[in-house]
């Protein structure tokens, strides 16, 4: 996810301007980065808008501080009431569960104990199947697009990645992902030869046929089928992901699904 598209975000869910948006992304992760080890810290920065790499960066001594005087903290940097610093650090936890593959954020969050979660939001990622709406608002987010296109567009990616992948691998798949969206799979599953197979396609054919689906350019498709991609691979079980991964040839998993 660029920044631009980063700090937007921030900004809806704080009710703030991009400026403000910017010094609470700091002061959040800047405060985040005292009270998180190493390895994780690192990992999310593999995966954080490049300006805000440098804030990720861990701090020593590295401290142990309960939610209150996390949002303490950012309040005195941000000069603000604790309701509205825990507005903001509830927006950077949000922008982040978009930003940051939910597998790269999980550690960082699992560090955080219980009492984080009003904070962190959709960033404790849920169990599967998730509800439609939270899939949907997070391809909607990494696609920069409203809920009906980013609907538009998950329906034609399941459908176009459900005659990719074989017809076991969609039965799979329809077992963790919500009821609304498996209409679009046994579309796709229903398209195979009666044995199940996958079906050959290079990248080049799989997002023309997504574009051809969603009547939408080709480099269109192709960021919508990121945005999808990568969410189903935050909403599935990871051995899950790992099985439908192993099918696809590697230029699909390097340019889809690890953005």
């Amino acid at each position: 996810m660029d920044y631009d598209r980063f700090l937007s975000i921030v900004a809806r869910e704080a009710g703030v301007d991009a400026a403000v948006a910017e010094r609470a992304t700091r002061d959040v992760v800047v405060t985040l980065a005292h009270r998180i080890h190493r390895g994780p810290l690192a990992e999310v920065t593999r995966h954080a808008p490049e300006p805000t790499r440098g804030w990720f960066s861990p701090k020593y001594p590295r401290e142990t501080f309960d939610d209150e005087e996390f949002v303490r903290r950012v309040a005195t940097a941000q000069e603000v009431d604790v309701d509205s610093a825990a507005r903001r650090v509830r927006a950077v936890f949000y922008a982040l569960s978009r930003a940051i593959p939910a597998d790269a954020l999980d550690p960082l969050v699992a560090e955080l104990p219980k009492d984080f979660d009003p904070l962190l939001g959709p960033a404790r990622r849920p169990p599967p199947p998730w509800p439609v709406g939270e899939f949907l608002d997070r391809v909607a987010d990494r696609a920069g697009v409203d809920r009906d296109i980013a609907a538009r567009a998950t329906e034609a990616t399941l459908e176009i990645l459900a005659e990719r992948i074989t017809g076991g691998e969609v039965r799979d798949l329809i077992h963790e992902l919500p009821v609304e969206l498996h209409p679009p799979l046994e579309r796709g599953r229903g398209e195979k030869a009666s044995d199940g197979l996958a079906r050959k396609m290079t990248l080049d054919e799989f997002v023309t046929r997504i574009a051809e689906r969603e009547r939408v350019p080709a480099e269109v498709a192709r960021e919508h089928a990121r945005a999808v991609l990568s969410t189903v691979r935050d909403a599935v079980l990871p051995k899950e992901f790992h099985d439908i991964a192993s099918e696809l040839p590697r230029i699909y998993v390097e340019e889809l699904c690890y953005p």
